[in-house]
């Protein structure tokens, strides 16, 4: 069985900016017609320009069930019975917050986003990919193996993801339809700027008493996070396996993106959660029992 053609039709949610935008990019300079789901229109006519013709900018909000409908009228016109190629679920956020303080509202726009979301996306393209034979790539994230303090909301969405994945991995097996999931670690996108502006705002939000509990905590975390900000990797080591998702022959289940993904990996794998528990304090600098 030989590599799939470089020609397929592909759509990318959350293409605006950062890990979709490279790969919007990415495949349409392979030669694959893309369409690129942006929820500003403004952005979606910035990603045409760089990527030409065969880049699609499509208005798609993957919490709003009419712009997904318009969305695959759009692909279904172009791409007729050829169907579609490929569906990059890369649309995402990240709320961080204590999950004793965090609001109920936050943690369900967190879920509506980056799990709701994604099915609703998924059911809506899955005649199309069945036609097409194509395959499902969906983004997730080293956090979906392995958590730390304070990104609890996060990393259950990308938990999440990881047996939604699992599911429909083997539910679509009768079809031929390929299913992935990327785990990046800390990629250089604008979501870090993102998610210290929006934890920022809870901050400002906390009560005096959620401060009192977990501010020096707060202030701990949000300095490693923005220390792995500075560390981060290029999005071009992403689009790298994301390509390999859609065209091998023969693609992976779960793609591990950068050293610091491999290495949260293996101590999730092999150390016990209490030997974890304390080696992520120790790095994080997060407060231990009896110093609070």
């Amino acid at each position: 069985m030989s590599d799939r053609p470089s020609s397929i039709a592909v759509v990318v949610t959350g293409a605006s900016t950062g890990i979709g935008a490279a790969c919007a990019l990415a495949c349409a300079s392979r030669g694959m017609t893309v369409f690129a789901g942006v929820r500003d229109p403004r952005a979606g006519e910035a990603l045409a320009a760089k990527g030409g013709p065969s880049l699609i900018p499509v208005t798609l909000d993957v919490t709003d069930e009419p712009s997904i409908t318009r969305s695959v009228e759009i692909v279904r016109r172009v791409v007729g019975e050829a169907g579609l190629g490929g569906l990059i679920n890369n649309a995402g956020i990240a709320i961080g917050s204590p999950l004793e303080v965090i609001p109920l509202s936050q943690l369900r726009t967190q879920f509506e986003v980056n799990v709701i979301g994604q099915i609703a996306v998924t059911q809506a393209f899955l005649p199309l990919l069945r036609r097409g034979r194509g395959r499902i790539v969906n983004m997730g994230s080293i956090a979906g193996r392995g958590t730390i303090p304070l990104l609890g909301p996060y990393s259950a969405s990308k938990y999440a993801l990881e047996a939604l994945t699992d599911a429909l991995r083997m539910e679509l097996q009768p079809w031929g339809i390929q299913v992935s999931i990327i785990e990046p670690g800390a990629i250089a996108t604008p979501i870090w700027e993102k998610s210290d502006k929006a934890a920022g705002d809870l901050e400002a939000s906390a009560s005096e008493a959620a401060k009192a509990l977990y501010g020096e905590a707060v202030i701990r975390i949000r300095d490693v996070v923005a220390k792995s900000a500075q560390r981060a990797i290029s999005p071009d080591a992403v689009v790298r396996v994301v390509h390999h998702a859609l065209t091998a022959a023969h693609p992976k289940t779960r793609y591990l993106v950068g050293a610091d993904a491999t290495a949260r990996a293996w101590m999730v794998k092999w150390l016990p959660d209490r030997v974890q528990d304390r080696l992520l304090a120790w790095v994080l600098k997060y407060p231990r029992e009896g110093s609070v």
